[in-house]
């Protein structure tokens, strides 16, 4: 983000007009006018893009028409290498790359394979900055110390659980001797140790390191005022380390040599600093092997854990505070499970480790069906048991074989083997996680982009240039999403209660809402247009929806009556299109053709609200109970059981592949999503057989977008068994964007 942000400032030349815009998608394709105009474009696009991708190109052939045309897209042959080539960022057509510049390369490929447009950027920008990678070198203390003075203090700024205080003492070790070397871990009580050590440091020329000064905010002044009158002989050094705080004294910060500390990412490195925060008596304790076994399985269960957080929205819908305290927790869990007397309780130690320490921090279903997974695959007594196998290895998943030892070091050498980049079977993710990642990673940067791309005073005050032009964006989307439709005009009146369908009833009270919508948003949009021709007053409903706007997020008077995407512009385009769509589904209804034809669930503003009236409906032409009946999909055919059912499409598949009969497992160059055919829904008696019988089936949730915020239904979906390869590699459903 920072990269493109400063190539951008830098050598603007590198960009034609409209195309930045159309890079971070504030550029307003006409195509948005109506419905069937965008179709249109659509179908003239070759046959070779993914309908999935189709939208993207026409954005690129309104918004900038002579790049398309230099592209050539009609030619397959020219085409289809790049389209599929796995690295296809850096396989750009031989023949055209004179002619179109590194940014237009970069703009192909966020139409073309949004999957790869995370190291497109980072190509672009290494390419125009004349860099070899944007990653800085790793943090060298050595070399770092060659730039101190003894008057200037060093601060390492630390991320949660990263602690360079082995590396500084093995850094003195080398330079000095270890004796010179002195830590205090800052905390109650500790304030006066530490003057007092500062000052005997400074005078005999030690090092003196101050742990976690984010602790004791409130005492940096008084560190401060002693810094400030040291005189210390030349060889003294002071470093301090603390994580980020808003507190933070500044002119410490001023005064200090600042330096940012982090984990380094990966799973090797993380059971790293487990296995050096571990002393040999801790592993070593009793002599028990099981016990040995147990904490390598808890280390790497921990690990997985913490790195899966890098795959969000796939690993982990949100991320986890997983931390140092959950893994001493667990440990003294382990330590007292393996006391040597009797056989080891498994679930008793997975219920600890779900209940008591890790899923108290879940607060999703699915994500809380990977840590049970986890917990299952990690804690049983087929990977640690090995006590009448005395020839066998433990065996453990991932083909490692465990050492039969209790030595610390037989168990750090087994880390060393690993490889350095961790690979997505570690974590039971698919081969193609990188391509998830990757989009939304690069979505992120574009965001972050917008929002450096907007004047940094605009949402204060007032000022009626900034406002116009940042603004204007967002004004000319709104004017030409309602150039030909009446939707602000249109008068609808209350939907009553006498439309008997609850179809009906929901799908009329929908549009009604819908409408309402969009009328509220043109009166705000106006009443915002008027303050900046001058032609009214700045009121303070008008100051906080242009702050948010200004902000590049949603208002939110909006999302009070929808919780749409969070970005306005394409909040704005899913208003209208849902708006427009649901008026043919109230003819539809009204006809009572509805059930009979294929629906998009996208369409719909609240489609889970849809599933409930369909189930309302159900229980009425049966004459039962609501509860009484339960949710079922089917790819096999119309459902027997089912006296009301829907066809449905526009559904896409991420995690796996599936063809109708059964999940597979995905290539490392699958597509990172997929669509699925269409299927029937309805809802049948409890008691009924289904489409498929429960043990082949696995219910995976159908969220309303990609970024798994809001669950329409979960749906059961044949998986031929074997849940938890399912579970783990993050598998959903989710409905088309809109």
């Amino acid at each position: 983000m920072f990269a493109l942000h400063f190539v951008r400032g830098m050598h603007p030349e590198h960009f034609q007009e409209n195309e930045w815009d159309t890079f971070t998608g504030v550029v307003v394709g006409d195509m948005l006018r109506k419905a069937d105009s965008q179709q249109r474009i659509r179908d003239q696009l070759p046959s070779w893009i993914d309908q999935e991708r189709s939208w993207a190109v026409a954005t690129l052939k309104i918004a900038l028409p002579s790049l398309y045309q230099t592209l050539c897209f009609e030619d397959v042959a020219l085409w289809h290498t790049y389209y599929h080539h796995s690295m296809c960022e850096q396989e750009f057509p031989s023949s055209l790359a004179k002619k179109v510049s590194l940014f237009q390369q970069v703009l192909v490929v966020q139409a073309l394979r949004p999957d790869r447009l995370q190291s497109a950027m980072a190509l672009f920008a290494c390419r125009t900055l004349g860099l070899k990678e944007l990653s800085p070198l790793p943090l060298n203390l050595k070399r770092l110390y060659k730039e101190t003075l003894e008057i200037e203090p060093i601060l390492i700024i630390i991320s949660p659980g990263a602690d360079p205080s082995q590396e500084l003492q093995e850094l003195a070790n080398a330079e000095r001797s270890g004796e010179c070397y002195h830590q205090v871990a800052m905390g109650q009580g500790q304030a006066d140790l530490a003057i007092q050590m500062l000052k005997e440091c400074a005078h005999n020329g030690d090092w003196l390191c101050l742990k976690n000064l984010h602790l004791v905010v409130s005492w940096l002044p008084v560190l401060e005022k002693e810094v400030n009158t040291l005189q210390p002989k030349d060889t003294f050094r002071l470093w301090l380390t603390a994580e980020v705080h808003s507190n933070f004294t500044p002119i410490l910060l001023q005064s200090s040599l600042k330096i940012t500390y982090e984990s380094p990412p990966g799973l090797k490195k993380n059971l790293m600093r487990t296995y050096e925060s571990w002393t040999p008596e801790q592993i070593n304790k009793k002599g028990n092997i099981h016990r040995a076994h147990a904490l390598f399985s808890f280390a790497w269960f921990h690990a997985a854990c913490q790195e899966r957080r890098n795959y969000i929205p796939q690993g982990w819908t949100k991320f986890y505070e997983f931390s140092l305290s959950d893994l001493r927790a667990g440990y003294n869990i382990i330590d007292r499970l393996f006391d040597g007397t009797k056989d080891v309780q498994w679930e008793f130690l997975q219920g600890l480790l779900e209940n008591a320490i890790y899923g108290g921090r879940i607060d999703n279903y699915f994500d809380l069906r990977v840590l049970q997974s986890y917990l299952k695959q990690f804690f049983n007594s087929s990977i640690i048991d090995v006590l009448n196998q005395r020839n066998k290895k433990s065996t453990f998943p991932y083909s490692l074989s465990l050492p039969k030892s209790c030595s610390i070091l037989d168990y750090r050498a087994v880390i060393e083997k690993l490889p350095e980049d961790d690979k997505p079977n570690f974590f039971g993710l698919p081969a193609n996680i990188a391509r998830s990642s990757q989009r939304m990673i690069s979505s992120q940067v574009i965001s972050q982009l917008r929002i450096l791309g907007r004047s940094v005073t605009a949402g204060c005050k007032f000022d009626r240039e900034i406002w116009s032009n940042e603004l204007s964006p967002v004004l000319n989307l709104w004017k030409k999403l309602n150039q030909n439709s009446n939707l602000i005009h249109q008068k609808v009146s209350p939907p009553n209660d006498r439309q008997g369908s609850p179809i009906l009833s929901f799908i009329v009270l929908e549009q009604f809402n819908a409408i309402r919508l969009v009328q509220s948003v043109h009166q705000s949009l106006a009443a915002l247009s008027k303050v900046i021709r001058g032609a009214t007053l700045l009121s303070s409903e008008v100051q906080k929806l242009a702050s948010a706007l200004l902000n590049q997020k949603c208002p939110l008077i909006w999302q009070s009556k929808w919780e749409g995407p969070e970005d306005p512009l394409q909040y704005l385009r899913g208003l209208v299109s849902r708006t427009l769509a649901i008026q043919s589904w109230v003819e539809r209804a009204e006809k009572q053709t509805l059930l009979s034809e294929t629906l998009d669930l996208s369409e719909l503003f609240h489609p889970d609200t849809f599933l409930n009236a369909l189930r309302q409906e159900t229980a009425r032409a049966v004459g039962c109970s609501v509860d009484s009946l339960k949710f079922v999909a089917s790819w096999k055919g119309r459902l027997q059981e089912a006296k009301l059912q829907i066809k449905v499409s526009g559904l896409f598949l991420e995690g796996c592949s599936f063809d109708g009969n059964r999940l597979s497992e995905n290539e490392h160059d699958s597509p990172s999503v997929s669509s699925v055919l269409p299927c029937f829904m309805g809802w049948i008696p409890q008691g009924a057989y289904g489409p498929y019988s429960p043990e082949e089936c696995i219910p995976l949730p159908l969220y309303t977008s990609a970024e798994r915020d809001r669950v329409v239904a979960n749906i059961d979906v044949p998986c031929g068994g074997g849940q938890d390869q399912w579970i783990q590699c993050g598998a959903a459903l989710f409905l088309k964007n809109q």
